[in-house]
């Protein structure tokens, strides 16, 4: 069959709408008959019902030395964003290639399958590692991951390309996702009295926590590497109530935690806890007995941190001529390969002040750029 390059596979993958809350099920079975065209057999790592999958594919020998190329197939909203034109139908303005996920991650996986005829000869292996959900707080990869430890020889390095510039990554954040209930007591609000208001006391945790992030930035004495340097709290949603005259029984919000230190989302998390329990809970029981604050965890996933000279990022280097590393402030799936025993990078297409705006793009000069390191890495393979 006639190969696909970069830009039309990345093209044809942003085509897929593969938002979180949905099904990446089209999309992995795309790159299934993809592989399957050029004789490469590869397998789902489903989730609980079946609804979304992981896919895991060996391109050569089953042999010691493999590089594992991971990307998330997920995307965040487009709702309420202002897109010029349809962010699942891109194109190509200005030397850019735009739509959504074009740099938050297809292009870089674009790039691994339009390469896939030519990983031909190889004596170490290239793996594909697509995982799901890892915008919604890396859900997805933990079981991957441990698939592939248990079924595959080990490996050289596992790159992860979200956008770096395809400048060497060897560091994140660590990200606790979170979502707060609070239970109050509906009256009508000329009985505020009598009431326990869910939503002003969601308002009150809020402020809170936006001054504990105060209390982040005060305490901050080092230059950590990271841009922030600190750890960071956010509010992202919030929703409670019923009617202006009613004085509101429910309210919940979800917000995340981006620690530097493991220890400073502990403390954090410590700290939340007991404000709620002995500042705020015992208040509004004593108007109504059932008022509550719940706060669970939707996602957690780890820090990742190697130092500069790893193995990981010296093989990176090489294949992209780029000698630098930096650190980053978002998650990503890379501190759960580090921490599975998996020599570990984040390097790949396009930049994170694009992801998850509005007109997502790449440029053309960043497809480029990815097409040259995996021909350099199928070099380096063989």
């Amino acid at each position: 069959m006639k190969p696909i390059d970069t830009l039309e596979m990345s093209r044809r993958l942003v085509s897929f709408d593969t938002v979180s809350r949905g099904s990446n099920l089209d999309l992995i079975e795309f790159v299934e008959n993809t592989l399957d065209d050029h004789g490469i057999e590869s397998f789902r790592v489903p989730n609980d019902d079946d609804s979304k999958a992981n896919l895991v594919a060996t391109i050569g020998p089953e042999e010691p030395g493999g590089v594992i190329l991971s990307g998330h197939t997920d995307v965040v909203p487009v709702d309420g964003q202002a897109w010029s034109r349809d962010p699942f139908d891109p194109w190509v303005a200005d030397d850019r290639l735009y739509g959504r996920g074009t740099c938050d991650m297809k292009t870089f996986i674009a790039a691994a399958l339009s390469a896939v005829p030519r990983m031909n000869s190889l004596s170490r292996p290239i793996h594909l590692a697509l995982s799901y959900d890892e915008e919604v707080g890396c859900l997805g990869a933990p079981r991957m991951i441990e698939t592939i430890a248990d079924r595959l020889p080990p490996c050289r390095a596992a790159v992860v390309g979200e956008p770096t510039d395809m400048e060497s990554v060897c560091a994140h954040k660590g990200i606790v996702a979170l979502r707060t209930r609070v239970t109050g007591y509906e009256t009508h609000s000329s009985q505020t009295h009598r009431g326990v208001s869910a939503v002003m006391t969601a308002a009150r945790l809020v402020t809170y926590l936006d001054d504990a992030a105060s209390r982040l930035i005060e305490e901050c004495r080092e230059d950590t590497g990271f841009d922030p340097a600190y750890t960071t709290v956010h509010v992202g949603v919030i929703r409670g109530g019923t009617a202006i005259n009613i004085v509101s029984r429910d309210c919940e919000f979800v917000w995340d935690i981006r620690a530097v230190r493991e220890s400073d989302a502990t403390r954090l998390l410590d700290e939340f806890d007991h404000f709620c329990q002995n500042e705020i809970l015992p208040a509004m029981r004593q108007r109504h007995p059932a008022a509550g604050i719940v706060t669970e965890t939707l996602a957690r996933a780890p820090g990742f941190d190697v130092a500069p000279g790893s193995p990981a990022v010296e093989l990176v280097q090489r294949l992209t001529g780029i000698t630098t590393t930096r650190k980053v402030s978002y998650a990503a799936e890379a501190g759960l390969f580090h921490e599975a025993g998996f020599p570990t990078v984040i390097c790949g297409p396009g930049s994170i002040d694009q992801a998850h705006q509005r007109d997502e793009y790449v440029t053309l000069d960043q497809v480029a750029a990815v097409d040259a390191f995996m021909d350099r890495l199928i070099a380096a393979q063989r």
